[in-house]
């Protein structure tokens, strides 16, 4: 067996979020398109209802050596591979990566809001900071990065709280905030949330907030300007949803945009970019 027979079918166009858009250039899309495929294949390992964890694990192991030049039997992390030689980049990100589909493999729950940030570390801002490294952004730019995937890493726990829950057994939203609200773990599976499950999900979209505002600048931080309204929208997006998930019960309403709200967004998000100046705190040359 290989990761790839575990694959799943979800492609780009399927993310909650927009991946390799109509806006990235043609010189970035190839490295962006192998980075998704590796991540979109490991994430489908990690989360397969049959495959045992042994097996699981096995095939992202196989993965990270294939990465890492040690053999080359995984395709996907093979193409990566080579996508990142030709622009001369390292496979950090994608091994950060790795790690925590490893851990969604042998661990279910988060005990508190720190231990779900240091999930997210590895789980979500490797993917911004990869796609900052093909456009030859800065490093600069990786704490506001940081701030933003974390929040759209909560958002997608938070739309996807019940599904993780009664399809995965696993629970993102931190122990200790269910249990301080007095919510037991199957709750998740009600039709509705309880008044205490909202609680939850509230408080966690308020401190989802508090990264957004710090990611807030990350935009006028990018020199390339088709990526810099990709994160602009983005954050928008991102912004949106967690107001919803303030006052939505995402067990039984519907959290997700439609496309005429999408739009909505765009428009606003090109209105704050016309608004606000470019902070070029990015300095390093562009790679191509």
């Amino acid at each position: 067996m290989s990761a790839a027979d575990l694959a799943s079918g979800k492609g780009h166009k399927d993310e909650n979020f927009p991946v390799a858009s109509v806006l990235i250039e043609a010189r970035y899309r190839p490295a962006v398109m192998a980075f998704y495929r590796f991540a979109r294949v490991a994430d489908d390992v990690a989360d397969h209802a049959t495959a045992t964890a042994r097996e699981r694990l096995r095939l992202l192991e196989q993965m990270r050596a294939t990465l890492m030049g040690k053999h080359e039997k995984d395709a996907p992390a093979l193409a990566l591979r080579r996508a990142l030689a030709e622009r001369n980049l390292p496979s950090t990100h994608a091994l950060d990566l790795l790690e925590a589909f490893r851990r969604d493999v042998v661990k279910s729950r988060y005990e508190s809001w720190d231990e779900l940030m240091d999930y997210c570390r590895y789980s979500a801002a490797p993917v911004g900071r990869m796609v900052l490294d093909i456009h030859g952004e800065d490093p600069a730019t990786w704490p506001a990065n940081d701030a933003l995937c974390a929040a759209l890493q909560v958002i997608n726990h938070l739309q996807d709280c019940a599904k993780d829950y009664r399809e995965l057994d696993r629970v993102y939203l931190p122990q200790e905030e269910l249990a301080a609200a007095g919510v037991r773990l199957d709750a998740l599976a009600e039709p509705r949330a309880s008044p205490g499950l909202r609680l939850v999900i509230a408080g966690l979209a308020r401190r989802t907030a508090e990264l957004l505002g710090r990611s807030r600048p990350f935009a006028s931080q990018i020199r390339n300007g088709r990526l810099r309204f990709e994160v602009a929208f983005i954050q928008r997006i991102a912004e949106d949803l967690t107001e919803r998930l303030s006052r939505c019960d995402p067990l039984s309403e519907r959290v997700h945009h439609t496309k005429l709200e999408l739009a909505g967004l765009a428009l606003s998000a090109t209105g704050r970019l016309l608004r606000e100046p470019r902070h070029p705190r990015n300095s390093a040359a562009t790679r191509s």
